[in-house]
Protein backbone atom coordinates (compact mmCIF):
# COMPACT_ATOMS: atom_id res chain seq x y z
CA UNK A 1 0.00 0.00 0.00
CA UNK A 2 1.16 3.70 -1.00
CA UNK A 3 0.10 6.24 1.20
CA UNK A 4 0.59 10.20 0.66
CA UNK A 5 0.55 13.11 3.25
CA UNK A 6 2.32 16.60 2.73
CA UNK A 7 3.42 18.60 6.02
CA UNK A 8 2.29 22.26 4.80
CA UNK A 9 -1.79 19.76 5.49
CA UNK A 10 -0.88 20.61 9.23
CA UNK A 11 -0.72 24.19 8.83
CA UNK A 12 -4.01 24.71 9.53
CA UNK A 13 -4.44 25.09 13.08
CA UNK A 14 -8.54 26.42 13.76
CA UNK A 15 -9.02 28.72 16.65
CA UNK A 16 -12.38 27.67 17.51
CA UNK A 17 -15.72 26.61 16.74
CA UNK A 18 -19.08 26.62 18.16
CA UNK A 19 -21.31 23.98 19.14
CA UNK A 20 -24.61 24.35 20.47
CA UNK A 21 -24.32 28.40 21.01
CA UNK A 22 -21.00 28.39 22.48
CA UNK A 23 -17.45 28.52 20.93
CA UNK A 24 -15.46 25.34 21.66
CA UNK A 25 -11.28 24.57 21.62
CA UNK A 26 -10.88 23.55 17.88
CA UNK A 27 -11.40 19.57 17.57
CA UNK A 28 -9.52 19.18 14.29
CA UNK A 29 -6.31 19.17 15.65
CA UNK A 30 -2.49 19.01 13.63
CA UNK A 31 -2.37 16.45 16.17
CA UNK A 32 -4.89 13.66 14.24
CA UNK A 33 -2.70 13.64 11.26
CA UNK A 34 0.46 13.25 12.88
CA UNK A 35 -0.87 9.98 15.04
CA UNK A 36 -1.97 8.45 11.78
CA UNK A 37 1.40 9.13 10.00
CA UNK A 38 3.40 7.80 13.20
CA UNK A 39 0.68 4.67 12.90
CA UNK A 40 1.71 4.52 8.63
CA UNK A 41 5.60 4.18 10.02
CA UNK A 42 5.10 1.70 12.54
CA UNK A 43 3.62 -0.44 9.83
CA UNK A 44 6.38 0.63 7.72
CA UNK A 45 4.49 2.53 5.39
CA UNK A 46 6.30 5.77 4.76
CA UNK A 47 4.24 8.76 3.80
CA UNK A 48 5.25 10.39 0.11
CA UNK A 49 4.70 13.92 -0.11
CA UNK A 50 2.18 14.34 -2.99
CA UNK A 51 3.43 16.26 -5.93
CA UNK A 52 1.92 19.63 -6.45
CA UNK A 53 -1.22 19.82 -8.68
CA UNK A 54 -2.50 23.07 -8.82
CA UNK A 55 -6.00 23.60 -8.97
CA UNK A 56 -7.08 21.14 -11.70
CA UNK A 57 -8.08 18.27 -9.33
CA UNK A 58 -9.95 20.71 -7.45
CA UNK A 59 -12.04 22.36 -10.15
CA UNK A 60 -12.89 19.00 -11.47
CA UNK A 61 -15.34 19.25 -8.54
CA UNK A 62 -15.47 22.67 -7.07
CA UNK A 63 -16.67 25.73 -8.83
CA UNK A 64 -13.90 28.19 -9.73
CA UNK A 65 -15.37 31.03 -7.98
CA UNK A 66 -16.06 29.16 -4.85
CA UNK A 67 -12.17 28.11 -5.26
CA UNK A 68 -11.07 31.86 -5.51
CA UNK A 69 -13.11 32.41 -2.73
CA UNK A 70 -11.43 30.31 -0.34
CA UNK A 71 -7.61 31.62 -1.52
CA UNK A 72 -7.86 34.63 -1.38
CA UNK A 73 -10.23 35.13 2.19
CA UNK A 74 -8.13 35.21 4.87
CA UNK A 75 -5.96 38.10 2.98
CA UNK A 76 -9.11 40.04 2.97
CA UNK A 77 -10.07 39.39 6.14
CA UNK A 78 -7.22 41.16 7.39
CA UNK A 79 -8.56 44.27 5.48
CA UNK A 80 -11.83 44.70 6.77
CA UNK A 81 -13.14 46.70 9.97
CA UNK A 82 -12.30 49.79 11.22
CA UNK A 83 -10.69 51.00 14.85
CA UNK A 84 -12.80 49.31 17.53
CA UNK A 85 -14.32 46.89 14.91
CA UNK A 86 -11.44 45.09 14.34
CA UNK A 87 -12.11 41.17 12.08
CA UNK A 88 -11.97 38.40 14.82
CA UNK A 89 -9.24 36.11 14.21
CA UNK A 90 -10.34 33.63 11.44
CA UNK A 91 -12.66 34.31 8.54
CA UNK A 92 -16.08 32.85 9.87
CA UNK A 93 -19.48 34.01 8.28
CA UNK A 94 -22.60 36.00 10.38
CA UNK A 95 -24.92 35.39 7.26
CA UNK A 96 -26.69 33.07 6.31
CA UNK A 97 -28.55 33.25 2.83
CA UNK A 98 -31.16 31.06 1.26
CA UNK A 99 -30.51 29.62 -2.08
CA UNK A 100 -33.55 26.93 -2.78
CA UNK A 101 -31.37 24.71 -5.25
CA UNK A 102 -31.94 21.07 -5.17
CA UNK A 103 -29.21 18.58 -4.71
CA UNK A 104 -27.09 17.88 -7.29
CA UNK A 105 -28.03 21.29 -8.74
CA UNK A 106 -25.46 24.36 -9.02
CA UNK A 107 -25.91 27.71 -7.40
CA UNK A 108 -24.22 31.03 -9.33
CA UNK A 109 -21.31 32.94 -7.90
CA UNK A 110 -22.12 34.92 -5.44
CA UNK A 111 -23.80 38.20 -6.24
CA UNK A 112 -21.92 40.28 -3.62
CA UNK A 113 -18.42 41.67 -4.11
CA UNK A 114 -18.61 42.07 -0.91
CA UNK A 115 -16.12 39.89 1.51
CA UNK A 116 -18.77 39.32 4.15
CA UNK A 117 -21.37 38.71 2.03
CA UNK A 118 -19.48 35.81 0.17
CA UNK A 119 -18.55 34.53 3.74
CA UNK A 120 -21.82 33.83 3.80
CA UNK A 121 -22.67 32.24 0.95
CA UNK A 122 -19.53 29.92 0.95
CA UNK A 123 -18.98 28.88 4.16
CA UNK A 124 -21.78 26.93 5.66
CA UNK A 125 -21.47 27.12 9.36
CA UNK A 126 -19.21 27.98 12.10
CA UNK A 127 -17.32 24.97 12.32
CA UNK A 128 -14.98 25.89 9.17
CA UNK A 129 -12.93 28.71 9.92
CA UNK A 130 -10.30 29.73 7.36
CA UNK A 131 -6.81 31.12 8.84
CA UNK A 132 -3.57 32.16 7.69
CA UNK A 133 -2.54 29.06 6.30
CA UNK A 134 -5.34 27.48 5.49
CA UNK A 135 -5.76 27.98 2.11
CA UNK A 136 -1.84 25.93 1.47
CA UNK A 137 -3.11 22.98 3.83
CA UNK A 138 -6.49 22.69 2.24
CA UNK A 139 -4.54 22.15 -1.64
CA UNK A 140 -1.85 20.04 -0.55
CA UNK A 141 -4.81 18.10 1.51
CA UNK A 142 -6.59 17.53 -1.99
CA UNK A 143 -3.19 17.03 -3.67
CA UNK A 144 -2.96 14.14 -1.21
CA UNK A 145 -6.14 12.50 -2.05
CA UNK A 146 -5.39 13.48 -5.79
CA UNK A 147 -2.00 11.21 -5.77
CA UNK A 148 -3.40 8.58 -4.13
CA UNK A 149 -5.58 8.14 -7.05
CA UNK A 150 -3.66 8.63 -9.41
CA UNK A 151 -1.25 5.82 -7.53
CA UNK A 152 -3.90 3.66 -7.89
CA UNK A 153 -4.71 4.59 -11.86
CA UNK A 154 -0.84 3.85 -12.39
CA UNK A 155 -1.29 -0.12 -11.20
CA UNK A 156 -1.66 0.08 -7.44
CA UNK A 157 -3.71 -1.96 -5.74
CA UNK A 158 -4.61 0.12 -2.43
CA UNK A 159 -3.67 4.08 -1.77
CA UNK A 160 -4.04 5.49 1.71
CA UNK A 161 -4.63 9.54 1.66
CA UNK A 162 -3.70 10.87 4.86
CA UNK A 163 -6.31 14.08 4.01
CA UNK A 164 -6.41 17.03 6.54
CA UNK A 165 -8.18 19.07 6.67
CA UNK A 166 -11.05 16.24 5.30
CA UNK A 167 -13.24 16.99 2.95
CA UNK A 168 -16.54 15.22 2.71
CA UNK A 169 -19.28 18.18 4.24
CA UNK A 170 -17.40 20.15 1.35
CA UNK A 171 -20.15 20.55 -1.21
CA UNK A 172 -19.20 21.64 -4.70
CA UNK A 173 -19.21 25.86 -3.60
CA UNK A 174 -19.49 25.47 -0.11
CA UNK A 175 -17.19 24.99 3.17
CA UNK A 176 -18.83 23.21 6.09
CA UNK A 177 -18.11 20.77 9.11
CA UNK A 178 -14.89 21.41 9.18
CA UNK A 179 -14.21 20.72 5.21
CA UNK A 180 -13.17 22.83 2.47
CA UNK A 181 -12.32 20.73 -0.25
CA UNK A 182 -14.01 17.46 -0.89
CA UNK A 183 -10.91 15.06 -1.14
CA UNK A 184 -12.75 12.26 -1.38
CA UNK A 185 -14.75 13.58 -5.13
CA UNK A 186 -11.51 14.64 -6.26
CA UNK A 187 -9.88 11.01 -5.74
CA UNK A 188 -13.15 9.65 -7.00
CA UNK A 189 -13.50 12.28 -10.12
CA UNK A 190 -10.24 11.63 -10.75
CA UNK A 191 -10.86 7.48 -10.82
CA UNK A 192 -13.45 7.76 -12.78
CA UNK A 193 -11.59 9.20 -15.83
CA UNK A 194 -9.13 6.39 -15.74
CA UNK A 195 -12.17 3.59 -15.25
CA UNK A 196 -15.35 4.54 -15.73
CA UNK A 197 -17.67 3.45 -12.71
CA UNK A 198 -16.56 4.08 -9.27
CA UNK A 199 -18.18 3.73 -5.77
CA UNK A 200 -17.64 5.68 -2.92
CA UNK A 201 -17.89 3.92 0.53
CA UNK A 202 -18.60 6.43 3.30
CA UNK A 203 -17.80 5.18 6.81
CA UNK A 204 -17.79 8.36 9.09
CA UNK A 205 -20.08 9.16 11.98
CA UNK A 206 -21.70 11.67 10.05
CA UNK A 207 -23.18 11.99 6.48
CA UNK A 208 -21.07 11.91 3.61
CA UNK A 209 -23.30 15.18 2.36
CA UNK A 210 -20.76 17.20 0.17
CA UNK A 211 -19.96 13.71 -1.87
CA UNK A 212 -23.93 12.89 -2.06
CA UNK A 213 -24.28 16.26 -3.58
CA UNK A 214 -21.68 16.17 -5.81
CA UNK A 215 -22.64 13.03 -7.48
CA UNK A 216 -26.41 13.03 -6.91
CA UNK A 217 -27.11 13.21 -10.42
CA UNK A 218 -24.79 10.89 -12.00
CA UNK A 219 -24.74 7.75 -12.72
CA UNK A 220 -21.17 6.75 -13.01
CA UNK A 221 -20.28 7.20 -9.09
CA UNK A 222 -22.71 5.16 -6.54
CA UNK A 223 -22.03 7.26 -3.55
CA UNK A 224 -23.02 4.60 -0.17
CA UNK A 225 -22.96 5.97 3.36
CA UNK A 226 -23.23 4.76 6.57
CA UNK A 227 -23.66 7.15 9.27
CA UNK A 228 -25.83 8.02 12.79
CA UNK A 229 -29.54 9.54 11.74
CA UNK A 230 -29.14 12.75 10.83
CA UNK A 231 -32.52 13.66 12.25
CA UNK A 232 -30.37 14.29 15.43
CA UNK A 233 -27.12 14.91 14.56
CA UNK A 234 -24.71 16.55 11.96
CA UNK A 235 -25.34 17.34 8.84
CA UNK A 236 -29.21 17.20 10.23
CA UNK A 237 -31.02 17.99 6.21
CA UNK A 238 -29.47 15.06 4.21
CA UNK A 239 -28.24 11.98 4.98
CA UNK A 240 -32.13 9.81 4.87
CA UNK A 241 -32.88 6.40 3.39
CA UNK A 242 -35.07 8.18 0.92
CA UNK A 243 -32.41 9.90 -0.96
CA UNK A 244 -31.86 7.80 -3.86
CA UNK A 245 -30.12 10.40 -6.42
CA UNK A 246 -31.43 12.82 -9.21
CA UNK A 247 -31.84 12.71 -13.22
CA UNK A 248 -29.30 10.32 -14.91
CA UNK A 249 -28.86 9.69 -11.36
CA UNK A 250 -31.68 8.42 -9.62
CA UNK A 251 -30.88 4.65 -7.56
CA UNK A 252 -26.97 5.55 -7.24
CA UNK A 253 -27.17 6.76 -3.79
CA UNK A 254 -27.82 5.33 -0.99
CA UNK A 255 -27.84 6.32 2.39
CA UNK A 256 -27.95 3.92 5.70
CA UNK A 257 -28.55 5.97 8.60
CA UNK A 258 -27.63 3.87 11.95
CA UNK A 259 -29.61 4.54 15.30
CA UNK A 260 -28.03 6.70 17.79
CA UNK A 261 -26.04 4.17 20.52
CA UNK A 262 -25.35 1.63 17.74
CA UNK A 263 -22.58 -0.42 18.01
CA UNK A 264 -20.48 -2.91 16.14
CA UNK A 265 -23.58 -5.25 15.22
CA UNK A 266 -25.82 -2.92 13.56
CA UNK A 267 -22.85 -0.86 12.31
CA UNK A 268 -21.67 -4.31 10.14
CA UNK A 269 -24.99 -4.94 9.10
CA UNK A 270 -25.19 -1.83 7.25
CA UNK A 271 -21.75 -2.59 6.10
CA UNK A 272 -22.88 -5.73 4.57
CA UNK A 273 -26.02 -4.35 2.88
CA UNK A 274 -23.41 -1.52 1.47
CA UNK A 275 -21.26 -4.23 0.33
CA UNK A 276 -24.13 -5.95 -1.37
CA UNK A 277 -24.65 -3.01 -3.21
CA UNK A 278 -21.21 -1.90 -4.34
CA UNK A 279 -21.18 -5.30 -6.05
CA UNK A 280 -24.27 -4.98 -7.65
CA UNK A 281 -23.22 -1.72 -8.88
CA UNK A 282 -20.02 -3.51 -10.59
CA UNK A 283 -17.99 -0.72 -10.03
CA UNK A 284 -14.11 -0.71 -11.75
CA UNK A 285 -12.78 1.23 -8.73
CA UNK A 286 -13.74 2.04 -5.05
CA UNK A 287 -12.76 5.13 -2.62
CA UNK A 288 -13.27 4.40 1.02
CA UNK A 289 -13.85 7.72 2.79
CA UNK A 290 -12.77 6.53 6.83
CA UNK A 291 -13.77 7.93 9.60
CA UNK A 292 -12.67 7.34 13.12
CA UNK A 293 -15.47 9.40 14.77
CA UNK A 294 -18.03 6.57 15.24
CA UNK A 295 -15.63 5.14 17.79
CA UNK A 296 -17.51 4.87 21.46
CA UNK A 297 -15.47 7.04 23.31
CA UNK A 298 -15.01 10.09 20.18
CA UNK A 299 -15.86 13.38 22.19
CA UNK A 300 -18.39 13.93 18.86
CA UNK A 301 -19.92 10.55 18.64
CA UNK A 302 -23.39 9.73 19.15
CA UNK A 303 -21.97 5.63 17.79
CA UNK A 304 -20.59 3.17 20.19
CA UNK A 305 -18.03 0.96 17.72
CA UNK A 306 -14.90 -0.67 18.75
CA UNK A 307 -11.48 -1.11 16.89
CA UNK A 308 -13.11 -4.70 15.71
CA UNK A 309 -15.17 -2.75 13.56
CA UNK A 310 -12.30 -0.96 11.52
CA UNK A 311 -11.29 -4.16 11.30
CA UNK A 312 -14.27 -5.48 9.44
CA UNK A 313 -14.00 -2.78 7.06
CA UNK A 314 -10.87 -4.13 6.10
CA UNK A 315 -11.98 -7.46 5.79
CA UNK A 316 -14.50 -5.96 3.12
CA UNK A 317 -12.69 -3.94 1.45
CA UNK A 318 -10.14 -7.00 0.65
CA UNK A 319 -12.75 -9.53 -0.25
CA UNK A 320 -14.11 -6.52 -2.53
CA UNK A 321 -10.97 -6.63 -3.92
CA UNK A 322 -11.34 -3.63 -5.96
CA UNK A 323 -8.16 -0.96 -6.76
CA UNK A 324 -9.41 1.30 -3.29
CA UNK A 325 -8.25 4.61 -2.59
CA UNK A 326 -8.79 5.43 1.38
CA UNK A 327 -9.50 8.32 1.56
CA UNK A 328 -8.91 10.14 5.54
CA UNK A 329 -11.96 11.89 7.29
CA UNK A 330 -12.98 12.30 11.09
CA UNK A 331 -11.86 11.24 14.13
CA UNK A 332 -11.24 13.34 17.01
CA UNK A 333 -10.33 11.39 19.90
CA UNK A 334 -6.62 11.74 18.91
CA UNK A 335 -5.73 8.50 21.05
CA UNK A 336 -8.03 6.30 19.50
CA UNK A 337 -7.06 6.93 15.87
CA UNK A 338 -3.77 5.11 15.59
CA UNK A 339 -5.12 1.49 17.10
CA UNK A 340 -7.87 2.58 15.06
CA UNK A 341 -6.29 2.43 11.61
CA UNK A 342 -3.80 -0.44 12.73
CA UNK A 343 -6.97 -2.45 12.49
CA UNK A 344 -8.23 -1.10 9.86
CA UNK A 345 -4.89 -2.29 8.18
CA UNK A 346 -5.21 -5.70 9.88
CA UNK A 347 -8.45 -6.42 8.21
CA UNK A 348 -6.80 -5.20 4.81
CA UNK A 349 -4.45 -7.86 5.14
CA UNK A 350 -4.69 -11.48 3.85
Amino acid sequence: MQAFFCPDQLLHQPQQYMRIGRIHKPADLPARAEALQATLLAHGIPAHSPPEAGRAPLEAVHAPHYLDYLSAAYEGWQKLGRPGLEPGIEVLPNLSPYYGVAPGERRPPCPSPALLAQTGYYVGDLASPLGPHSWRSILRSAHTAHAAAMAVAGGERLAYALCRPSGHHAHHDRASGFCYVNNSAVAAEALREHFGKVAVLDVDAHHGDGTQNIFYASADVLTVSTHADPAGYFPFYTGYAHERGAGAGEGFNLNLPLAHGSGNAEFIAALDEAVAAIERFAPEALVLPMGFDTYRDDPISVLRLDFDAYRAVGERLRALALPTVIVQEGGYMVEALGPGLAALLAGLRP
